[in-house]
């Protein structure tokens, strides 16, 4: 396996505040506590005080959770030694998404567990566990129930509603019997688990196990009563909303905020429901229901069954921190830019701030496609071109350029205008002709240009049909692999995919990975 890094702004995909947060430009300073290099983490361990009995609460939730999975050695011990004053947290998170979604969710837990690596070999007196928070209380359904195998999209129909962590995997056995072959782990996953929580943490166990992940399920009473002092603020002072948005009114001055806040950061959660809570008066309603509460009822609520309230996207990082002795975070560009709207946020509520890091992005050429690629004369940095300029460095590279008409046009120009002032001097009558036939010329020269270079085109048809397909496969519907492509479309034909990927990334390079088969 061939390995090379391009710059994160060589390809085009990534967005401006990712490339300047990547550059440590200072325009983003205020809005993160420290940049995640290894040595910034000697501060964060210092920083991060994480209560022995939150450990202990921490370390028997993840005890349930595993219950009748047959976890690995490596994240059995984990799971224990979080116990452990000096043992801390590389967290990622993301939704359960059906066979594992797109690539990204794949690398998302990779860099987790290659930055854990890293970290040890840099701080051998601390631990560090990679860990996923897995997002069992999101309920929009849609973003989850498909993925896309061999260029097929798989979906999953179901009528189920709120949190999908939740979901019965009834039903399923549908989906597995359209797959092209058969899938031992997910199919064990979808058929003997109860909820579809239950059926990705076997998944990830059975992909990552080897590597100690330990997945995280936040829809937890006792979790959720270590954060009801965070609901009861959310509650009466509406500090999320005065906090964001302040820091927005900062941040917009360069980049437009991520994600919305509003004035209560929660959701009301319970079987088949997730909604909104919002403050009307002296009440608080549950939108789309007909359930209130009086602000007696609701505090009430938040001490008795902390379960039924569900943070949203401003207050899930939050939660997260409070529930892990996390040091570092782990996303994607969008969740990256979001959290910079939070550190306010955080101090507000005294709770540390980790370190924000952009996950590992990466681009596997199979060796038929390093094949075609190579046949082409190409290179990975090119193939980032847009298709109209690959066509043109590859009508180059054969010897046929572009055919370009632009000196005749003005030798043209030039003539007429000659032909145009000798009308002026004989018959000015005749200078509205000569126009004409002038603009006649040109369009007739324009129309040649065209043939001829249609006349190029359609003589490497051939190479270019290639190069079109190639772009496809590199990137499919126009976007990274990582976004569309699922697992399987790689691992099928290469078992060792995740080995590679966690031999290959380097979390703190921070530059864009190209896999290529030998």
């Amino acid at each position: 396996m061939k390995v090379s890094c391009i710059d994160y702004s060589a390809t085009g995909a990534f967005s401006s505040l990712v490339l300047d947060y990547l550059q440590k430009d200072a325009k983003l300073q205020p809005f993160y506590a420290h940049f995640p290099q290894i040595s910034s983490f000697s501060t964060l361990i210092k920083e991060r005080h994480f209560p022995a009995e939150q450990r202990q609460v921490l370390v028997d939730e993840l005890n349930r959770q595993y219950h009748g999975v047959e976890a690995s050695e490596a994240v059995q011990a984990n799971i224990l030694t979080l116990a452990h004053e000096q043992t801390f947290t590389i967290t990622t998170g993301h939704q359960l998404n059906l066979f594992t979604g797109p690539l990204y969710f794949i690398y998302k837990i990779v860099t987790a567990i290659k930055s854990a690596q890293e970290l040890q070999k840099a701080y051998p007196d601390q631990k560090f566990v990679p860990v996923y928070w897995m997002a069992t209380e999101d309920h929009d359904f849609a973003e989850v129930n498909h993925f896309t195998l061999f260029g097929k999209k798989y979906t999953w129909e179901s009528d189920a509603k709120g949190a999908v962590g939740r979901f019965s995997t009834d039903g399923l056995n549908e989906l597995l019997d359209e797959m092209p072959e058969s899938y031992p782990l997910f199919e064990q996953a979808y058929t003997e688990s109860a909820t579809l929580a239950e059926a990705m943490r076997h998944i990830v166990n059975g992909l990552f196990g080897e590597y100690g992940v330990v997945c995280v399920d936040g829809d937890n009473p006792a979790l959720k009563r270590i954060f009801s002092p965070v609901i009861l603020k959310e509650l009466t002072e509406q500090v999320g909303y005065s906090a964001v948005t302040e820091t927005n009114a900062a941040l917009e001055k360069h980049y437009k905020p991520q994600v919305m806040v509003r004035e209560i950061n929660l959701f009301y959660l319970d079987n088949n429901l997730r909604e909104r809570i919002v403050q009307e008066g002296d009440t608080y309603k549950v939108l789309n229901t007909e359930l209130v509460f009086t602000k007696e009822q609701m505090l009430q609520l938040v001490e008795e069954q902390p379960e039924k309230f569900s943070p949203n996207v401003v207050l899930r990082p939050l939660y997260q921190e409070m529930v892990l002795p996390n040091l570092a975070y782990i996303g994607g560009g969008a969740e990256v830019a979001y959290w910079f709207q939070l550190k306010d946020m955080f101090e507000a509520f005294g709770v540390p701030y980790p370190a924000v890091m952009l996950r590992n992005s990466a681009m596997y050429v199979t060796k038929a496609n390093a094949q075609r690629m190579e046949k082409l004369c190409l290179t990975i940095e090119e193939m980032f071109l847009e298709l109209p300029s690959l066509k043109k460095r590859l009508a180059e590279l054969l010897n046929q350029k572009e055919v370009s008409l632009e000196s005749q046009r003005a030798a043209l120009e030039e003539a007429f205008q000659q032909v145009e002032a000798l009308a002026q001097s004989i018959d000015p009558t005749l200078v509205k002709a000569v126009g004409a036939e002038s603009q006649k010329a040109q369009n007739s020269l324009q129309i040649l240009e065209k043939k001829l270079n249609k006349a190029v085109e359609s003589k490497n048809d051939t190479a270019y049909n290639q190069l079109a397909n190639l772009k496809e496969k590199l990137f499919p519907t126009g976007v990274l692999q990582e976004r569309v492509d699922n697992l399987l479309t790689y691992q099928t034909n290469n078992p060792n995919f995740i080995k590679e990927l966690v031999a290959a990334f380097e979390p703190f390079a921070y530059c864009f990975t190209v896999l290529q088969e030998e």
